[in-house]
């Protein structure tokens, strides 16, 4: 097999090795075969043209011109001309089925089916992928830039799969990608002709090619393949998406410690209820008989930037067996410990671990965290929720309308935290807030006619087909327009609220689902909601649903009489104060370290755990030297050939043995760097004719080939004069020499000698003559274990 013909398979396998990433977003592989198909006829085209030989760009041509009927073939063969020519139609139904594919990634969860629309992403991606590495390392013979397509097509694969198996993947496209640089190295070796000692030899003799220095890349490759794979262990988590559903988990998987932070679910929410078909989610069984209230968790947004509402970073820790007291409950609310067993479905992967708020305790197999301010659990490297079965324990709390009316005002480090609003916030969402709460009396009565206002006298229309919108000025438009599903009716209750003083934020999660009977509840795709939660002192976060047609409405917000819209607050409990105390109510105990403003609500979750500490030292000095690496490995031969240089160059001592091994080196400098301009060195030549034949190719001048050939004749002196005399100005001769090469070729050429000089491969004859040689003193130094002959009598 020719070079170019074996170059051409292995950029042909490297291709399939990288897309082998995308097999875990589908649920079937059969468009691996069809894409392993289509992609071998490409390479076929393009090893015929190269063959003919056409020019590269008709070469480049000819194979995307057969890409693309095969794909009207596969994909449009009832829209094209004579079911082959690709028109109009099929170019206009190739579009149609783009926009369905995208319509369907969005719509299914990881493993999505394989629709005509996803299938032609995917194939089609596979094509376009293999024509540019087939033309970068087989059409224009550089395979190290073909990495950069294999990474992107890796890259998007493993930016969303579920992370189980990120590493064995990773393994096969690097492996293509390394027998894709072995192929072109071992093709432009044996071009250079050279007889490398170690490498074996046919029985006339004959050298068989350059089996050491691959035999060499090989090996390093094996070993760079294991460090690739090995030291990311040791290093810092970078992953942060937490809400994805292709997200690789959170954490420093120490057990304790660790932040997270989570990216913006509210677009997959919204896709979510407006799918065709409303697939089960997961399925419950409860204790309660209150099956209204049964509203599952994901996470809380509290960070409101003027963009959007997000989850801020928090402190996480090892889960603890039993959770402590929500954040701000006090003794005196009615509360009911209730028992839920929760099935996820086989394609739900989530990283965060739906449950009924408040969790009191949670028995959950996997690498799970507690995050303790919104009392939630988040899976760890990889962890998510598909298919797992696991059992909450959690609080049915029950305040009245009169704990709620009278509860005290919130520290003022959790007012000073929840109650932030930007800057850029329009004036008339606190006006709307102001206009709608007018005459009421606490921050109750404030959100009750929030929720009221929201949820039925404001004419607002529930419609999922808005856009969520960005920036501080959605919501006012929302307030507007008046339509909007639960996203817009939450975020505006919320910015609404801490516009008052009363602290807000967002859940996201599920509503009540259907109930099936005997206590057992299926929730949907369509159950995917959003909702406020206001803290009252005393009560904690409490839930509110401003969202009409949605979830249930709280009892303790609901009208008690018909002549008021308002709960009844005239009566307040005999449990609760009758004023407002100035004093934070007491908590039971307050973690080491913590800030005492920040403890004064009864529980000690109520604020962040702040870190002002900044990244440790070894966290910093590893992001140091991984960034130090990325900028030195590619340079890594540009240094290594300039620090040769100025040791061969340098200046010399006055023996004759310092004579002798100045010359060689310079003569050697002479030849690298020719070589390096695209004159390879042919040693079975004497210094007098590889002169001579470097002056040739490289097109030297008079002055640059007299330079050359003083060298030349210094090397013979040494070679062949009794007492070598020591020649002046060699140096000078070889940079002569050099500047001479560089103006007699391209731009291109001489950035390669720059950056990926082709002399730097004596840096693998070196590795392999190494380890050789360690084998060889290993072999001799090996003790030989037998039987002592027997002596003859």
């Amino acid at each position: 097999m020719s070079g170019r013909a074996r170059l051409a398979l292995c950029a042909w396998v490297a291709t399939l090795a990288a897309a082998c990433a995308l097999l875990p977003l589908v649920d079937e592989p059969t468009w691996l075969f069809q894409a392993a198909l289509m992609l071998a006829v490409q390479s076929g085209v393009g090893m015929a043209a190269r063959r003919v030989p056409l020019a590269r760009a008709l070469t480049v041509g000819a194979q995307a011109l057969v890409t693309l009927v095969l794909l009207t073939l596969a994909f449009a063969r009832e829209q094209a001309l004579f079911g082959l020519l690709p028109g109009p139609q099929a170019f206009t139904h190739f579009a149609d089925l783009l926009q369905a594919g995208t319509d369907d990634v969005g719509r299914y969860a990881i493993p999505a089916p394989v629709s005509d629309g996803i299938r032609l992403m995917l194939v089609g991606g596979v094509l376009v992928i293999g024509l540019a590495v087939d033309t970068l390392a087989v059409t224009f013979r550089s395979a190290a830039p073909a990495g950069l397509p294999l990474l992107a097509l890796y890259s998007v694969a493993a930016g969303l799969s579920d992370g189980g198996a990120d590493w064995l993947w990773f393994l096969v496209a690097a492996s293509g990608y390394l027998m894709l640089l072995l192929a072109e190295g071992r093709d432009r070796l044996s071009q250079w002709g050279r007889v490398f000692g170690g490498a074996p030899r046919t029985p006339a003799g004959e050298p068989s090619g350059a089996v050491a220095p691959v035999r060499a890349g090989r090996r390093i490759g094996v070993v760079a393949l294991g460090i690739a794979l090995v030291v990311p262990l040791g290093l810092p988590a970078m992953n942060g998406g937490l809400l994805d559903a292709a997200g690789a988990g959170v954490g420093d998987g120490s057990g304790s410690g660790g932040t997270i932070s989570a990216v913006n679910p509210l677009v997959s929410l919204r896709d979510s209820l407006n799918v065709d078909e409303d697939r089960e989610v997961l399925t419950l069984r409860t204790t309660t008989d209150n099956l209204s209230d049964m509203y599952l968790r994901i996470v809380s947004l509290d960070d409101f930037d003027g963009t959007t509402w997000k989850p801020s970073k928090r402190k996480i820790t090892a889960v603890p067996e039993e959770f402590p007291t929500p954040m701000g409950l006090g003794p005196d609310i009615k509360r009911t410990e209730i028992e839920t067993r929760v099935s996820a479905a086989n394609w739900y992967a989530q990283d965060w671990l739906p449950m009924p708020y408040p969790p009191s305790g949670v028995d959950v197999e996997g690498n799970w965290r507690y995050e303790p301010l919104g009392m939630t659990l988040v899976g760890d490297h990889g962890q998510n929720t598909r298919g797992a079965t696991y059992t909450v324990r959690s609080l049915d709390l029950q305040p009245t309308a009169e704990q709620l009316a009278s509860a005290p005002e919130p520290s003022a480090a959790l007012k000073r935290e929840f109650t932030k609003l930007p800057s850029s916030l329009p004036k008339e969402v606190a006006d709307t807030a102001r206009q709608v709460t007018d005459g009421a009396t606490s921050h109750y009565e404030q959100a009750v006619k929030l929720q009221e206002y929201l949820a039925v006298t404001g004419g607002f229309q529930y419609d999922t087909q808005v856009q969520v919108g960005s920036g501080s000025k959605a919501i006012a438009r929302f307030l507007r327009d008046k339509q909007g599903f639960c996203v817009h009716f939450s975020f505006a209750m919320a910015s609404m609220a801490r516009s008052l003083g009363i602290p807000a934020r967002v859940a996201v999660g599920f509503a009540p689902g259907t109930p099936q009977g005997d206590r057992m509840v299926s929730v949907g795709l369509r159950d995917a909601h959003a909702w406020p939660e206001l803290y009252f002192e005393g009560v904690g976060w409490t839930r509110f649903e401003p969202t009409p047609t949605r979830g249930s409405v709280p009892e303790y917000t609901q009208t008690d009489s018909s002549g008021s819209t308002l709960p009844d607050t005239t009566r307040p409990s005999q449990t609760s104060s009758a004023a407002p105390s100035d004093e934070p109510s007491a908590s039971d105990s307050c973690p080491a370290g913590q800030k005492p403003e920040l403890c004064a609500s009864e529980s000690p979750q109520a604020v962040v755990v702040p870190n002002d500490q900044g990244p440790k030292w070894y966290v910093a000095l590893s992001w140091a030297l991984g960034g130090l690496a990325v900028l030195l490995v590619p340079l890594a031969p540009l240094l290594w050939r300039t620090r040769t240089r100025a040791v061969r160059l340098g200046a010399h001592g006055r023996g004759e043995a310092d004579v002798a091994a100045h010359t060689l080196a310079v003569w050697q400098e002479l030849t690298d760097t020719a070589w390096d301009f695209g004159i390879a060195p042919d040693e079975s030549q004497t210094p007098r004719k590889a002169a001579a034949r470097i002056v040739r190719l490289g097109h030297l001048d008079p002055t640059a080939a007299a330079a050359v050939h003083r060298v030349a004749d210094a090397v013979e002196q040494v070679l062949y004069a009794p007492r070598p005399r020591p020649t002046a100005g060699l140096a000078e001769d070889v940079r002569r020499v050099a500047a001479a090469l560089q103006g007699t070729v391209s731009r291109g050429t001489r950035l390669r000698a720059l950056f990926a000089p082709r002399s730097s491969v004596r840096v693998v004859w070196a590795a392999s003559a190494w380890w050789d040689g360690v084998k060889a003193r290993v072999s001799a130094g090996r003790p030989t274990f037998g039987k002592p002959s027997r002596q003859q009598g």
